[in-house]
């Protein structure tokens, strides 16, 4: 178990780097005016990671003990926090960046498939930076790694 939950914290940091990369790839190609198969690449693979870190994430609210429906849950704010607030963003956050990603990949000018990506990417990743327990909210019991 400790494993997994390792494994995940750990996997975030490659997932949120390349969210940044595609991110920031979409804004300079989009100053060339060009999309290559490498940008296609890019943003395909932040999707990939973030989508593996949903399967882990759910084999970890079926086995952690910080998710937890016992009565008066939604009182408590770990179990508030990793029962509802973190899968739902997380949820949410990955629905936007797939849907940002389907929208761009069906538009044939390079430009407004980067302006699609860079949008739809940039807010998903604010409500992934929002939903992670990181280590200064202390009540969530979040690490680094």
């Amino acid at each position: 178990m400790s494993g997994l939950i390792h494994i995940h914290s750990g996997l975030r940091w490659i997932a949120l780097i390349l969210l940044v990369i595609a991110i920031f790839n979409a804004v300079a190609s989009k100053r060339k005016g060009e999309y290559l198969k490498k940008d296609k690449m890019i943003n395909l693979f932040a999707m990939i990671s973030l989508h593996t870190q949903l399967l882990i994430g759910i084999i970890l609210m079926f086995t952690s003990g910080k998710v937890s429906f016992a009565s008066g849950w939604i009182k408590n704010p770990m179990s508030r926090f990793y029962g509802m607030e973190h899968i739902a963003g997380m949820l949410i956050a990955l629905v936007i960046i797939t849907i940002g990603r389907k929208k761009a990949e069906k538009i044939t000018a390079p430009i407004q498939k980067h302006s699609k990506i860079v949008t739809w990417y940039l807010i998903g990743l604010l409500i992934i930076l929002a939903s992670i327990p990181w280590p200064f909210r202390s009540a969530l019991g979040g690490q680094w790694f």
